[in-house]
């Protein structure tokens, strides 16, 4: 419930809307309760073939009598020794009260039903029947209005939350995303976030219209007897325990049902991202398997969920049909016996009509089809309940990473990066990195190589800060990097990875991704220095304007690569990040970022993972890890002298091109 609080909590912000949709609601219940009101004049006319005007009267008379009896009683009752002086005085004196009040309501009652309704029963039927469509009309007309409203509040409060969870999901540490994938995230992206937008709609429509008409009609069945209509609702409780017990089981069952289906986008992403290795291995039998298991699981969670929400409404049917029954038992007696008691329980001060009782019954069937709405809304208010709670989890989750409190500032790189007793851990007690003390010049280029797994992507994502070193610490220019804006930090920071991601826009967005505000000249510019601009001009239909499609995939990989090194290139970075940066490329495409490398990594520091030779041959220092350690630090020459592990990683790598 706290997280269901903090979704109405976004939807109260629009609060035009909210009013205007509760007023909207009460206006639909008065007219809904109206309109059944309308069976008591309605029988009277039929049946007993009154006027308004004979009706009035008539009770005007029946309360006249009646509160001469009760003053000649109270009167009686306050002589001295009176054996009723007591409990029953002050019964009598309430009595009298409430005849007095009801006589000066009939009274002004009379003024207006002498002044506007015909004295004919037909013509004060047909002024009935009348009032009655045009209350249908205007409760429909409210509908309309409300119904809107309702999909605005629940399209404006998805709409925010949405965009909540997206700025959080962006703030997330980098291993959230390792370590739940990006398709549970999706699956709360959307099939989480249309349950909520759901529930919403129900909450603020039916789940609030509904019970306003029950209120409605229950308020004109204890106008004519709240002591009968208590009697009638002696089943409530059980009933409201019952319906309490369901919303547990369906809440738990909904949120199962949501976990399995993040297993089915686990799979989907897993098997449509990888489909050339599936056809290239002709596994697609195992992937059926694969999907129909997890298909197979959400779908005994759905039965699950149906087969408790199938309980709902005879639940809601059974509650009303004993209600019913217990008053049409307790009022029949009393129009039978024109009693006031039942069970020496009074029921009414005076004995009640057959048009009262009629009345009485069709204000309790008027009660029966909004409970029958809200037993359908139910189970979509558990399940958007459990969304909430799901999309709140990820949200309350506080990423490690974040802005200091006092942030230093931080000028332009200039001086040296300083890598002092550098430890880290994925997981506790199991370190990547160990005892790492680097030093790397302002302007140097230094080359990271060493077996998969010892650690030398790790040491460089510590440099932008992705993760935060377990001990030790990272400077620049003598700057611990955490006590850093990240913002300011990562500005300084130009990287280029193995996987090269661009967006599905243009050639000209993605090369200016990163620096907004540059001209398209300076983004031909950055792309002439990253040999791109030829073939983009050349090659691609649209040139700058071309779509690349999803991840590139218009693309080769030695054109993503360009693209993405001209990226870096108009940032103009302080420092280079270059992670095994030509590992996926052609021949043509790898000597044509080693050129514009060349040229790039002059006057600024330079980070390069790779194990290409040629991409060696830029490296000032070479950096060899292994196991989490700095094995060796030196020239190319130095260390095929002495390190051994070096040694043995060259000669891979000829072997390799051989």
């Amino acid at each position: 419930m706290p997280n269901t609080r903090r979704v109405l909590a976004i939807a109260l912000r629009y609060r035009w809307r909210f009013l205007l949709s509760i007023v909207c609601a009460l206006g639909i219940a008065f007219f809904w309760a109206a309109n059944i009101s309308a069976v008591l004049p309605l029988v009277r006319v039929l049946f007993e073939r009154q006027t308004m005007q004979e009706w009035v009267d008539h009770k005007i008379a029946d309360s006249e009598k009646a509160l001469q009896e009760h003053e000649a009683q109270i009167a009686a009752a306050s002589q001295p020794g009176a054996d009723t002086a007591g409990t029953s005085l002050r019964y009598l004196k309430s009595q009298h009260q409430h005849y007095a009040r009801s006589l000066e309501l009939y009274r002004q009652a009379k003024v207006y039903v002498d002044r506007y309704l015909p004295r004919d029963p037909f013509q004060t039927m047909l002024v009935i029947v009348a009032c009655v469509i045009v209350g249908s009309l205007a409760k429909n007309l409210l509908f309309i209005v409300h119904s809107i409203l309702v999909a605005q509040l629940s399209n404006l409060t998805t709409f925010h939350l949405r965009n909540e969870f997206y700025r959080h999901t962006l703030r997330m540490d980098l291993d959230r995303f390792s370590n739940d994938g990006s398709s549970d995230l999706m699956s709360r992206f959307t099939y989480d976030m249309e349950n909520v937008a759901a529930g919403v709609r129900e909450m603020f429509g039916k789940a609030t219209r509904e019970p306003l008409k029950m209120v409605a009609c229950l308020a004109g069945a204890a106008w004519i007897s709240w002591q009968l209509l208590v009697f009638s609702l002696l089943i409530a409780p059980v009933a409201a325990w019952a319906i309490g017990l369901l919303a547990r089981l369906l809440k738990r069952a909904n949120r199962k049902a949501m976990e399995k289906m993040s297993q089915i986008y686990t799979v989907l992403e897993e098997t449509l991202q990888g489909i050339k290795v599936v056809k290239a291995f002709t596994m697609e039998r195992q992937e059926r398997r694969t999907f129909h298991t997890a298909n197979k699981t959400y779908y005994r969670r759905a039965m699950r969920i149906a087969r408790y929400d199938a309980l709902t409404k005879p639940l809601t049917e059974s509650m009303g049909m004993v209600t019913v029954c217990l008053a049409l038992m307790a009022g029949a007696h009393l129009v039978i016996h024109q009693s006031t008691h039942l069970l020496g329980i009074r029921m009414s001060n005076t004995p009640l009509s057959m048009p009262e009782v009629m009345t009485f019954f069709a204000f309790l069937a008027g009660v029966s089809d909004p409970s029958r709405k809200l037993s359908e809304v139910f189970n979509r208010i558990q399940r958007a309940a459990a969304a909430v709670d799901r999309i709140y989890a990820k949200m309350d989750e506080a990423p490690t990473i974040v802005d200091p409190p006092h942030p230093v500032a931080m000028p332009r790189h200039r001086r040296q990066i300083d890598f002092a007793s550098v430890d880290f851990a994925y997981v506790a007690h199991r370190l990547v990195l160990e005892q790492i003390d680097l030093t790397i010049r302002f302007g140097e280029t230094i080359a990271i190589v060493g077996p998969n797994g010892c650690g030398k992507s790790t040491l460089a994502n510590l440099i932008p800060r992705f993760f935060d070193a377990s001990a030790g610490v990272v400077r620049i220019d003598g700057v611990d990097v955490r006590d850093v804006r990240l913002r300011d930090l990562r500005s300084q920071i130009g990287i280029v990875t193995q996987e090269t991601l661009l967006f599905d826009d243009t050639v000209m967005n993605n090369i200016r991704y990163g620096s907004p505000h540059a001209t398209d000249q300076q983004v031909r510019e950055a792309a002439e220095r990253a040999y791109a601009h030829r073939f983009i001009e050349e090659r691609l239909v649209d040139g700058y304007e071309t779509i690349v499609g999803p991840r590139g995939g218009l693309l080769s990989g030695g054109q993503r690569q360009r693209i993405a090194l001209a990226r870096a290139i108009l940032r103009d970075p302080a420092i280079l990040i270059l992670d095994e940066a030509t590992s996926q490329v052609d021949l043509e495409s790898e000597q044509l970022i080693h050129k514009a490398l060349e040229k790039f990594t002059r006057s600024r520091t330079t980070v390069m993972i790779t194990h290409r030779m040629s991409t060696l041959s830029l490296a000032d220092r070479i950096v060899v890890m292994d196991g989490g350690r700095i094995a060796d630090i030196g020239s190319h020459s130095e260390l095929l002298a002495r390190c051994p592990l070096y040694s043995r990683l060259h000669e891979i790598q000829f072997k390799e091109i051989a």
